[in-house]
């Protein structure tokens, strides 16, 4: 089982892979070539797919910073609907998670 200094490097990692990831994104949406009608259109369909990309990771870079903001007040490992705990196997998987696994499945 991890201890919270292991989470909170875990997910300072992670909100470091997605900052690089999301200047990468942006670098690539702002390199654009004039091209024909052709690759102009193959461009669009990949900028479309860079975007989703981007706003993803943006949603995970929001609720990274709220789990660490979780760490800070002591919260970090309980469900901020119901209270109870959320078990280690699931911040294993999802170590952003604000929400026990019973709690996230009446919401999905």
């Amino acid at each position: 089982m991890a201890t919270i200094e292991e989470r909170r490097a875990q997910l300072l990692n992670r909100l470091q892979e997605l900052d690089t990831r999301l200047h990468a994104i942006e670098a690539e949406l702002d390199a654009h070539e004039e091209r024909d009608w052709d690759d102009l259109a193959t461009e669009r369909e990949f900028d479309e797919a860079l975007q989703d990309l981007g706003q993803a990771g943006a949603r995970e870079i929001r609720m990274i910073r709220a789990a660490l903001a979780r760490i800070r007040a002591g919260e970090y490992g309980i469900c901020a609907r119901c209270g109870g705990d959320i078990l280690p196997a699931r911040l294993d998987t999802l170590p952003h998670t604000p929400l026990c696994r019973h709690c996230a499945a009446e919401l999905a």
